[in-house]
């Protein structure tokens, strides 16, 4: 593995309960300045970075890690927390300085809303006020929005031609057997997952034409066709490795969850810079480039932090040390 020393993320951490993080691992990335951090800004820094235990998360963290590297800060790597709510717990405690999180999960997940804000900017603004009272400040969002959607593959998309959840909802009445869905058992429960969606569009999928499954079986089952629309994330990489075609949400029912960085406000107090160091990579970030990142970790096998590292330098956000 190239210029980094590493370990499993599953290795790197424990959540003890009541103790807070208790294991890690220094980042010894060889970056220094590229067009961020110069001066290294934060150097005398010592800052934590976490994230939770999915492909894009762990991407998104070692960003985050590489970047204060570069600007000068030693870097310990608590990344690849299972579970949403730790990884989150630990950036409010102290136990970590940041994270990047999304605006979705923290409105509804952890700040118990029920319904989501619909533009994504007041989302932002929305949850970046409420966090402030629990010692958490959101830094600007980005473009990437890793929300719910249905999707089927090409072959299907070329018989049926539905484009838009509503599209699908009037095949269903139309057509109903040529509707068969594909979901994770948790989309299938969740207000804001397949029961919210058929009461906003009028879908009407009968039991007998719902199969539920784990989600990377849910990819192969579509791209073979055995389920016609199934359940995926907007940023995921076998979107574009399989070539399944995504139905717009044209009602605007799934909330965003657009990524952001997330900071303990104390650790933002002492090194402000830390705003100017990670905000013009959240700025590049959207769908397209976490696909594209997501599927060299997810199709092709590659390690997230040297997919991380590697977007980086090409970025010019940092250059080889």
């Amino acid at each position: 593995m190239r210029r980094r020393c590493f370990a499993v993320a599953g290795a790197l951490l424990v959540l003890a309960s009541g103790c807070g993080l208790t294991s890690g691992s220094p980042m010894v990335d060889d970056v220094r300045p590229g067009s961020i951090g110069k001066g290294e800004p934060l150097k005398g820094a010592h800052l934590t970075v976490t994230s939770k235990s999915f492909t894009e998360n762990l991407i998104l963290g070692a960003m985050m890690g590489i970047a204060f590297q570069a600007a000068g800060a030693d870097v310990l790597d608590r990344t690849g927390i299972q579970g949403s709510i730790g990884s989150r717990e630990a950036v409010r405690k102290g136990d970590a300085d940041a994270m990047y999180e999304y605006t979705g999960t923290a409105w509804i997940t952890y700040l118990g809303n029920t319904e989501p804000v619909v533009d994504p900017q007041k989302q932002w603004q929305a949850v970046r006020d409420a966090d402030l009272e629990n010692g958490l400040t959101w830094l600007p969002q980005s473009r990437l929005n890793n929300t719910y959607a249905l999707a089927m593959n090409r072959a299907n998309y070329e018989k049926y031609r539905t484009k838009t959840l509503s599209e699908v909802a009037a095949l269903a009445k139309s057509d109903p057997s040529a509707v068969t869905l594909c979901v994770e058992g948790e989309f299938a429960n969740r207000a804001d997952g397949l029961r919210g969606m058929e009461k906003a569009y009028g879908m009407d999928v009968p039991e007998s034409r719902i199969t539920q499954m784990d989600t990377g079986i849910i990819y192969t089952q579509v791209k073979k066709g055995s389920c016609r629309y199934g359940e995926v994330f907007t940023t995921d990489g076998r979107i574009k490795s399989m070539n399944l075609v995504v139905m717009a949400d044209d009602k605007k029912f799934f909330p965003n969850y657009n990524a952001a960085p997330e900071i303990n406000s104390k650790t933002l107090k002492r090194w402000p810079a830390i705003a100017d160091v990670i905000n013009p990579i959240t700025a590049k970030l959207n769908n397209t480039v976490a696909q594209e990142l997501n599927a060299r970790v997810d199709v092709a096998g590659e390690d997230p932090h040297q997919v991380a590292l590697e977007w980086m330098e090409a970025e010019g956000f940092v250059e080889e040390g």
